[in-house]
């Protein structure tokens, strides 16, 4: 598995290709604006773009997905139905993919919204607007806070200290680093 990673310079946010390099197949999570740098990554490596996941519906995460429709047919994978509408794949819960032949375990995640979800491929944990490096995601009561907390507690420091973590803003971090230094 290949990671790319891309800044949508509006918002600040993060979008990733993710390919299987022995299918030639990508995901790209997030896609808040398709630069030429995305679309150059998917054809200058000959790639299928199989697929589209969205941890979130915030803008900065999804206004991509209208540009990738119109060049490719990607499967969208979402908790929130109006992403892509009919074209929505809709998740609820908990539960595990096959995308581009690799696997894909997904996570409801509430807290910063309700559609909040994050990924795991591999050793990698794309967490959207969930966690980031050395703090939480916001949220708009009390009570969704303790709902967020409560999910990165028993969703994300239960795996193993050495998973990266790929979030929606900033750099990238460790479940061990967000442990240690991510401020209550």
């Amino acid at each position: 598995m290949k990671v790319y990673f891309n800044l949508n310079l509006k918002g600040f946010s993060n979008c990733y290709v993710v390919v299987n390099e022995k299918s030639r197949e990508a995901i790209i999570i997030d896609p808040g604006k398709i630069t030429d740098d995305i679309i150059s990554q998917i054809e200058d490596n000959h790639l299928k773009l199989v697929a589209v996941l969205i941890t979130h519906n915030h803008g900065s995460h999804v206004d991509g997905i209208k540009t990738l429709r119109k060049i490719y047919n990607p499967k969208i994978y979402a908790a929130d139905w109006e992403v892509a509408k009919d074209a929505t794949n809709v998740l609820m819960g908990d539960g595990k993919l096959t995308i581009a032949r690799m696997s894909v375990r997904y996570m409801s995640m509430p807290g910063h919204t309700t559609d909040s979800v994050v990924y795991r491929i591999g050793n990698v944990i794309f967490t959207g607007d969930v966690l980031f490096a050395g703090s939480r995601g916001s949220t708009n009561s009390s009570y969704s806070e303790v709902i967020l907390k409560t999910n990165i507690e028993n969703n994300i420091y239960s795996q193993q200290d050495t998973v990266v973590l790929m979030p929606g803003h900033g750099p990238p971090s460790t479940i061990e680093a967000a442990r240690l230094f991510t401020l209550d």
